[in-house]
């Protein structure tokens, strides 16, 4: 009888996948939306609390901290107790501890709440990746990714232009902010008519499972499309007993795990270095608080659309090389942004850089989970995600040290040398991978 893996990634797209994509985007769209709640809130913040520009950065520093525990336990969760289960664990954790911050009643309880939320947000992003890698067809899975992901990312622009409005509406309006940013909750509504990974069940040993979810995914695909392409002879990973961290630096693996912790924290910094600070830094300079939320505003609009490009590049150019390129891109738009203060230009170059990053997000999504066996698939992309979320605990301290000893631009050009040292770091040392299955990519 043919593989478990090979009958999966001979199949079409099917309703199974559509509900998993269904479920999985409308939890993008709010664990964006979260992601970047406190972004859009912190100009009122510090003018309702009369906070220095410090303070933001020490709440930003405990979120990071939060996503750093969030992703290690995430993939360990999903690893030893299923991808569905701990897809649903970590949104509940993400969208209650939002209301909670909604609720917060200084600097001390945001920071804490914010450090809850972080936690949920990486959790269900380490879940999410990993379960697309596995249940999707190895020659659509960058692609279908990228689909939940723009969907996903329209969030950002929804809690931008949400912010413009009930933000100004009183001195409190910023906690509305944090509510909407709860809505992810009815996610689960979606999520509990997943089905669960076939190879996450053939890897615990659980052949009957296996077989049944991957049986009812080609019932799906016989009925909708018609009968099915043979599949590629290659076989399953063997059943494997539960692994340690440890196997992530074995001769086998540590290689590709030095890679990715690298270009994570290099990414992590110069992203959100970018995104956290670009109202802020505008109010700062100058802006009002309004205008410098309708700038961001403007540009966040881009998010969706860096993703759309992402799902119609991911599968025509290797994930290495476009990785690579677009990281160079990048580096260049942000020097670009920094060195303008005219309106247009502002918004010009601040659209570029969001596309190019959410191009390089999509794609390093899909390129982590792909370089792990699926018993370490969890754990070895929730441990880079992780401590790249971990090194931008100090990225907030950077930028404000940078921008309070030498000024607004030297904190582009510290933007723009992070992501050339990503570009560095996958040009040299990242394998090839699109179009290959999971087992090919990750045979010891």
């Amino acid at each position: 009888m043919a593989s478990i893996s090979a009958r999966l990634d001979r199949l079409p797209i099917t309703s199974l996948h559509r509900r998993a994509v269904a479920a999985l985007a409308f939890a993008y769209f709010f664990e964006l939306s979260d992601l970047n709640t406190f972004s859009f809130a912190a100009p009122a913040v510090i003018h309702q609390w009369h906070i220095p520009v410090s303070a933001v950065a020490l709440t930003i520093s405990a979120s990071f901290a939060g996503m750093f525990i969030g992703a290690a336990c995430g993939g360990w969760l999903a690893d030893r107790s299923g991808r569905k289960r701990g897809f649903i664990i970590a949104t509940l954790v993400y969208t209650l501890a939002s209301l909670a911050n909604a609720a917060s009643w200084d600097l001390f309880t945001l920071a804490l709440f914010r450090l809850i939320t972080g936690i949920g947000l990486s959790a269900m992003t380490v879940i999410a990746n990993t379960y697309v890698g596995e249940v999707f067809p190895a020659r659509l899975r960058g692609k279908y990714l990228g689909i939940v992901m723009t969907v996903g990312l329209v969030g950002i622009p929804a809690t931008a232009w949400v912010s413009r409005f009930v933000v100004p509406l009183a001195p409190w309006g910023w906690r509305l902010v944090f509510v909407w940013g709860a809505f992810g909750l009815f996610a689960l509504v979606f999520a509990a008519r997943m089905i669960e990974s076939p190879r996450w069940f053939h890897l615990r040993g659980n052949a009957a499972r296996a077989e049944e979810e991957t049986a009812a995914l080609e019932r799906a695909a016989r009925a909708e499309s018609g009968p099915l392409a043979e599949p590629d002879p290659h076989a399953d990973e063997k059943p494997e007993p539960e692994v340690s961290y440890g196997e992530l630096f074995a001769p086998a693996w540590r290689n590709r795990t030095a890679m990715l912790l690298l270009v994570w924290v290099f990414q992590t910094l110069g992203f959100y270095g970018f995104v956290s600070w670009v109202p802020t830094l505008l109010a700062q300079h100058g802006f009002t608080v309004v205008r410098s939320l309708t700038f961001s505003s403007v540009i966040a609009l881009c998010n969706p659309l860096g993703a759309l490009v992402a799902a119609n590049l991911l599968e025509r150019f290797d994930r290495k090389w476009l990785l690579t390129v677009v990281a160079l891109l990048i580096a260049a738009s942000g020097l670009a942004y920094g060195m303008t203060f005219e309106p247009a230009l502002i918004m010009l170059f601040g659209a570029l850089v969001v596309v190019g990053i959410q191009v390089f997000a999509v794609g390093l999504y899909v390129y982590t989970p792909e370089l792990y066996p699926t018993r370490m698939r969890g754990s070895g992309h929730g441990l880079t995600y992780g401590v790249g979320r971990l090194a931008n605990v100090v990225g907030p301290f950077i930028v404000s040290t940078l921008y309070a000893g030498y000024g607004y631009q030297t904190v582009f050009v510290y933007i723009a040398a992070c992501w050339l040292a990503s570009a560095a770091v996958v040009g040299l040392y990242g394998p090839l991978t699109t179009g290959r299955s999971l087992e090919a990519l990750n045979r010891a």
